[in-house]
């Protein structure tokens, strides 16, 4: 039975459905859940460090059930999007009720959209990393997967890193700067990826060209089929996704930092250069993702059989919560920034 606890992420998707379904204060059920209920959760039920047996971690492994869990979003988030693509089209709705749905849609693509597709684009089949893709699509942010894959995990931690925070830069200083050098070098991971294998720009293997004609494909089809308040809805609920997913990439490696060695290299990635959360609730909810320096140190691990590191540098509070202390800069510079490594926090 333990193996089913990862069901609970699906509770997300059932609180963003309530808030389709409601009008007024309701509309907010899942901004409610995701960061009133979730965090009261993770103080409750507390956090594990256990790490599995070397005999449990081989049988995880090869269950195939974890996989399921991850496949079974797909339907779940696209049912969830056409279904409020015909909710907005058909009602009239309030500013203040159409802000709750835009939230409530941007928590589902976040959650179960980009959150699983980075799980699934570091897989080696092809139809997971097309699963993967296609959750990226409504979140308008299938770039990532080049540069994350092929840009973040390599140089995290340095300045060559669009995702890595730097101390005492806030969340919303960050999303500018991570949204624009992330798009930036992803299009520089691919004309590198190009001239590798020796394609030409308009060749068939140009994904980034591809992700410019299937995303704005993808609004274009949602305005014809729907309505333009379905357009608008697609959009913002997109652009919220991807701006939480910033909020994670924020939390996971603010102030951290590698450093030069003699050789002229930065050191090699290790556990203490990602912040890790092992509050039970938000390690479910989020596949394992908080157990993130584990997955930096091989990026193909499944999330079911990830460790914990005690030099791992620890969060106070699981990630929901420290998402919402994110945005608010002086509470978390309050609670994080005494537990920045000393090293690490000059210029």
């Amino acid at each position: 039975m333990k193996d089913l606890k990862y069901l609970f992420a699906y509770t997300v998707p059932m609180a963003t459905l309530i808030s389709f379904n409601s009008f007024g204060i309701g509309t907010y059920t899942a901004v409610f859940y995701a960061f009133v209920v979730l965090p009261v959760l993770d103080v409750v039920l507390g956090k594990s460090s256990n790490n599995l047996t070397e005999s449990k971690r081989e049988e995880k492994k090869l269950n195939k059930i974890f996989d399921w869990m991850l496949y079974i979003n797909l339907p779940i988030v696209y049912i969830l999007m056409v279904y409020g693509f015909n909710k907005v089209s058909s009602i009239d709705y309030t500013i203040t009720e159409k802000i709750g749905l835009y939230l409530s849609g941007g928590i589902l693509l976040a959650t179960n959209g980009i959150n699983v597709a980075h799980e699934l684009c570091h897989r080696r089949k092809y139809y997971e990393k097309f699963i993967g893709k296609a959750l990226f699509l409504p979140c308008l942010y299938m770039h990532f997967y080049i540069e994350h894959n092929f840009g973040h995990h390599v140089n995290v931690g340095t300045p060559k890193d669009g995702a890595t925070a730097k101390y005492k830069q806030s969340v919303y200083s960050f999303w500018i700067t991570s949204v624009s050098k992330q798009y930036v070098d992803a299009w520089k991971m691919q004309l590198k990826l190009l001239k590798g294998r020796k394609n030409h720009f308009f060749s068939t293997k140009n994904d980034m060209l591809w992700y410019h004609i299937i995303q704005p494909a993808y609004l274009l089809m949602v305005l014809f089929l729907f309505s333009i308040n379905a357009f608008w809805f697609a959009l913002i609920c997109g652009i919220i996704s991807f701006l939480f997913l910033e909020c994670i990439n924020y939390i996971e490696h603010y102030g951290l930092k590698r450093f030069m060695t003699a050789s002229g290299r930065y050191e090699r990635v290790e556990a203490h250069h990602s912040w890790n959360s092992n509050h039970n609730i938000g390690r479910i909810v989020l596949y394992e993702l908080t157990r993130h320096s584990d997955h930096h140190y091989k990026a193909s691990k499944k999330y079911q059989i990830l460790d914990s590191y005690d030099k791992s540098p620890q969060l106070p509070f699981g990630y929901p919560a420290s998402i919402l202390l994110s945005l608010v800069p002086p509470l978390w510079f309050y609670f994080i920034n005494p537990l920045v490594p000393a090293k690490m926090k000059g210029e």
